[in-house]
């Protein structure tokens, strides 16, 4: 028989470690999982959960990661974590934080906001009944694989976090999840963001029809055919793929250059697209994807990442909007998301801390996520309301 959050008590005492570089998402969803067990209190007051403090203001642990003058830094928590379950909630990409060495100012890398994961992992002292981290974006979870002599950091940051006492590491829409191969005894979540997008948009303005004649979902290179092959099923829709020739003689920021787009895919005549990818870097592929699309004499573009990084600025955005290559972006507030962003009238945040909460809350009760993995039944529930 399947038990809910209603019918069992928390594994251990629930804490939440949002670090500098989550403040906002941790708060947000910290309030939301004090609102969810008040309820619980409110209609059930015989399993003595005040004891466990279930019925707390706030779950937020009090913790720090202060810098010397040097550049140094150490992790502090403030209060006891001695038989707790930690939840520790990273973003790894947050460019907005910055720090001084020698008087001059430094941005805070990937490195950084990794290293200061770990450092808050330390100071539990092995002391916490579990360890949980909540990594949204997989810290180098780009270079997961090996095509000549290189290095494998994430499956080395995975083999490190576990080595330091982490039972569970939670991330959404990754690189590629076949990196949890690297800790294949150890717990390795991998959430998806589909439900929460497909909400956003049959919600958009623009109000797309969602049928076979009128819109097809688009992978815009081959790593990503299986979210795509996905999205395509639960909508009822045609699916069509790019995939990138790529000049492997150089090397221009790290990656090989892209030469061409090639499509793969039913007719485009007149019909709306849906592009579903894990993220936005600088966002040059994902315009040419657009633009290959519209010769094709596609409808409205819709683009839906996880993760909008916006390297290189929204100026691209901006002039393919103008030009009518693209109509309307979305991606999540799982990262950090620079302000001007939210200036742009073709722009939508999707909310993903509801979902960061329930998955915690059904953690912490100790109980199966698989319904919450796979949300194929909660968007059949939605369409049928459009």
């Amino acid at each position: 028989m399947k038990l809910s959050v209603n019918e069992t008590i928390p594994v251990a005492p629930l804490k939440i470690v949002a670090l500098s570089s989550c403040k906002e998402l941790g708060n947000k969803v910290d309030k939301l999982i004090v609102e969810m067990r008040k309820k619980v209190i409110a209609n059930d007051t015989e399993k003595g959960l005040n004891v466990l403090g279930f019925d707390a203001d706030s779950y937020i642990l009090d913790a720090a990661t202060p810098r010397f003058g040097s550049g140094e830094a150490k992790g502090i928590i403030y209060e006891s974590v001695r038989g707790k379950d930690l939840y520790l909630i990273v973003d790894v990409v947050n460019s907005s934080l910055e720090y001084t060495i020698g008087g001059q100012t430094s941005i805070m890398s990937p490195d950084d906001h990794y290293a200061d994961l770990k450092r808050i992992i330390a100071a539990c002292n092995g002391k916490a009944h579990r360890i949980n981290v909540i990594m949204p974006f997989l810290y180098e979870s780009r270079q997961h694989r090996r095509s000549r002599r290189e290095s494998l950091d994430c499956a080395l940051a995975l083999q490190e976090l576990v080595s330091m006492g982490v039972d569970n590491i939670i991330t959404f829409d990754a690189h590629d999840p076949r990196v949890q191969n690297a800790i294949p005894i150890k717990g390795f979540d991998n959430f998806f963001t589909s439900y929460q997008f497909i909400n956003a948009f049959i919600n958009c303005p623009e109000k797309p029809v969602i049928d076979k004649n009128n819109l097809m979902v688009i992978s815009p290179d081959e790593g990503g055919m299986s979210r795509a092959v996905y999205y395509a099923n639960v909508l009822g829709v045609d699916m069509g793929m790019f995939y990138k020739r790529r000049d492997y003689s150089k090397v221009v920021n790290g990656k090989n250059p892209i030469v061409a787009h090639e499509f793969l895919g039913n007719s485009l005549d007149g019909k709306d697209v849906f592009i579903v990818d894990d993220m936005i870097a600088s966002g040059e592929s994902m315009i040419d994807v657009a633009r290959e699309l519209k010769a094709r004499k596609a409808g409205r573009v819709f683009v839906a990442t996880t993760f909008g990084l916006f390297t290189e600025g929204l100026e691209k955005f901006d002039k393919a909007v103008e030009e009518g290559i693209i109509t309307r972006v979305f991606t999540t507030n799982l990262i950090y998301t620079k302000p001007e962003v939210f200036e742009r009238s073709y722009y939508t945040n999707v909310d993903l801390s509801k979902y960061i909460a329930l998955i915690i809350d059904t953690l912490n009760h100790d109980l199966s996520v698989n319904d919450i993995l796979n949300p194929s039944k909660r968007i059949q529930e939605l369409l049928k309301t459009k």
